[in-house]
């Protein structure tokens, strides 16, 4: 016997129709077909099973919702408001309009209850992925013997458009593989994708296909309370090394007869509908309505779950007060709390370093994971390569759940939404590596983090010509600065272990955003004349100058990562009057202050000349019309890294050259 009120959650499904409806109508812009088609799953979640306290909207062990259908925002909101988030009836009323807590599609930290940013089709499903192992790393790590203080589970509604995406597809394989059964996935099954019927361009068994991938699967009609229900409480409660996929079958649109169960459902085209509809739900002339008995019911729902919270916070502070250490860190982590002296803790590198800024950075990674135990890292099949590995750190799986590392596998696109997933949970500092040319798998979730401030790192090595024999498909020419056009988002390429280290440091001291660090595969100089120091607190401001002019200022030479070394021995060769500048990161220098980049730049020295092993287009603002930028503005070659960069001009005799004939 099912312990819902069905006559409640029934209505307060009717309600959520109504608000959907009354929203994209007078707005006449939105999606209808899953905030009607997916009501009563949202009646079953937000009404009965779903674990959360709307006045703690950030309680560490509350169920997370992630919406990955992010074009549905009105089933989350609907939600929201009726489960008693701090949204009110207005701000449901503003849906699309400028400034109004009710975007388009969900966005993090602009609407209470929002976990993840989603909108481009299946990154919600990688972010669910991300939070399911943040949840269970937490779990390894923090609870005791004595007190649990972490069992949440993670819940995502998707449709068929997130699972046609291969994002979904490859979170999905690695979500059974590391066995994350705290994650149950619904599938709003309705047959229906935007242009037309589904069958026009799927036919598989989507059951049999997450069975294939190692989870746990059950069928139910998606309006049927009972069936959701027991299927719900059924996925949290097995715990039985597979996540769950709930495939749940809906009718698109419900509610709107002319569109219910077509493709026309989909967006805002049953709007037209909205009074007719409306009246056939039985609901009242009033517009988004929400009655006296459905608010009464979620006061009560909302009342047993505070109990439900007050007896977890019992347990909370019995466990800090035993483990204060260990909660002390976990209070940092969530903080965001790192050292303020995470230089000093890098250990210096010796004068005669030989070694590419990959094999560095694998020795600063270590440091900074020792000083940061937040710190967690991955990579797509490449730790060899990237050099990423932290030694001593346990490997992420169903061995170890504590583990730092993370195989991801080759899966570079589910990473970059895992590793979103992991930061939007905000307890551990994510980071992840590949090959610099493959930073296009994992674009659209690199941009996602920019968008919603997410301190992602992202370790990115062979970043240039400089790769040689793979040739041109492995040779990054235009991705660093394809990558420098993303707001928000932070692209450093130091020029040698010290400029590494800061690198390291100022991804770690950005808490607003994501840093990408572009490492190389090849050895280069270490700038031993440079000061360590000034090296590596150069990379915080984004730019400084690494070799003043001993005469009168004629001319900059400007110059980021391998190329830096180039540009400090033209400058010997060039004369007196010839200062370098190292831009290891130009959104960092760019955000100094006027009178620093003038001090570095100074206007009348209008003599530049830029040099990067990649397109020349971003250089141009720095040396202005009089100047020159020596870059690679072409794709690569197949030969050995040296040959290929004396062909491309990446040497000093060219700049020396370049610079010669401005005059």
């Amino acid at each position: 016997m099912s312990d819902l009120n069905h006559a409640a959650l029934s209505q307060a499904a009717t309600e959520a129709r109504g608000l959907a409806i009354d929203a994209v109508h007078k707005c006449s812009s939105g999606h209808l077909g899953l905030p009607l088609g997916a009501a009563e799953i949202g009646a079953v979640l937000f009404g009965s099973d779903l674990r959360y306290h709307p006045a703690q909207p950030k309680w560490l062990n509350r169920d997370r919702f992630v919406l990955s259908a992010g074009h549905g925002s009105m089933f989350l909101y609907g939600w929201l408001h009726l489960a008693g988030y701090d949204l009110p009836l207005g701000e449901v009323k503003n849906f699309r309009q400028l400034h109004s807590k009710t975007p388009g599609h969900p966005e993090f930290a602009e609407t209470v209850g929002v976990e993840a940013t989603t909108g481009p089709l299946g990154q919600g499903v990688g972010n669910a992925v991300g939070y399911a192992l943040s949840a269970k790393m937490a779990a390894a790590k923090y609870n005791t013997g004595d007190h649990v203080i972490f069992d949440q589970t993670i819940f995502c509604l998707a449709g068929d458009g997130c699972l046609q995406e291969g994002v979904a597809c490859e979170a999905i394989a690695f979500a059974g593989h590391a066995g994350l059964d705290n994650l149950v996935l619904i599938y709003d099954s309705n047959d229906v994708t935007l242009d037309a019927m589904a069958d026009v361009t799927q036919s598989y068994d989507a059951c049999k296909r997450f069975e294939a991938f190692g989870w746990d699967t059950v069928r139910v009609d998606g309006h049927d309370l009972d069936a959701l229900h027991a299927a719900i409480a059924g996925a949290k409660a097995n715990r039985n090394g597979k996540p769950k996929l709930i495939e749940a079958k809906t009718l698109i649109g419900k509610g709107i007869s002319q569109v219910a169960g077509t493709a026309a459902g989909h967006g805002e085209g049953g709007a037209k509908f909205a009074d007719e509809a409306r009246a056939g739900l039985g609901l009242p002339a009033e517009h988004f309505h929400v009655s006296e008995g459905t608010r009464a019911y979620f006061a009560d729902h909302g009342a047993q779950l505070a109990e439900v919270y007050g007896e977890w916070e019992k347990t909370y502070s019995a466990w800090q007060s035993a483990n204060p250490e260990l909660a002390k860190q976990l209070e940092d982590s969530i903080a965001g709390r790192t050292p303020e002296n995470l230089l000093d803790l890098i250990p210096e590198f010796a004068a005669d370093y030989k070694g590419a800024t990959r094999a560095s950075g694998g020795d600063v990674i270590q440091a900074v994971a020792k000083a940061v135990p937040s710190l967690i890292t991955g990579s797509a099949d490449l730790f060899g390569s990237t050099k990423n590995y932290l030694k001593n750190g346990g490997d992420f799986g169903r061995n170890d759940y504590a583990g730092r590392n993370v195989w991801y596998g080759i899966r570079e696109h589910a990473m970059g939404a895992i590793l979103n997933g992991i930061a939007y949970d905000g307890i551990f500092r994510a980071t992840g590596a590949t090959f610099a040319v493959f930073a296009d798998y994992l674009r659209p979730s690199i941009r996602l983090a920019g968008l919603a401030h997410l301190p992602v790192g992202y370790i990115f090595t062979h970043d240039s010509v400089g790769v040689g024999e793979d040739g041109p498909t492995h040779q990054p020419v235009e991705t660093v600065s394809g990558l420098r056009v993303i707001p928000n988002l932070d692209v450093i390429r130091p020029g040698d272990p010290e400029e590494t280290a800061g690198a390291f440091a100022a991804m770690i001291e950005k808490k607003d955003g994501p840093t990408v660090l572009f490492l190389t595969r090849q050895n280069i100089d270490t700038l031993s004349s440079i000061p360590a120091t000034t090296r590596r607190e150069g990379v915080l401001k984004g730019g400084y100058i690494a070799k003043k002019e001993t005469g009168a200022l004629t001319t900059i030479l400007l110059a980021t990562g391998s190329e830096l070394q180039h540009a400090m021995k033209a400058a010997a060769e060039l004369g007196d009057g010839v200062r370098v500048v190292s831009m290891p990161c130009l959104e960092r220098f760019d955000r100094q202050p006027a009178a620093y980049r003038e001090e570095v730049l100074p206007a009348s020295c209008t003599k530049r000349v830029a040099m990067e092993a990649g397109v020349s287009g971003l250089w141009w603002k720095y040396v202005g019309t009089a100047g020159a930028v020596v870059g690679i503005d072409r794709f690569g070659i197949s030969a050995p890294g040296d040959t290929v960069m004396s062909e491309l001009g990446m040497t000093v005799a060219n700049l020396v050259s370049v610079v010669k004939n401005l005059g």
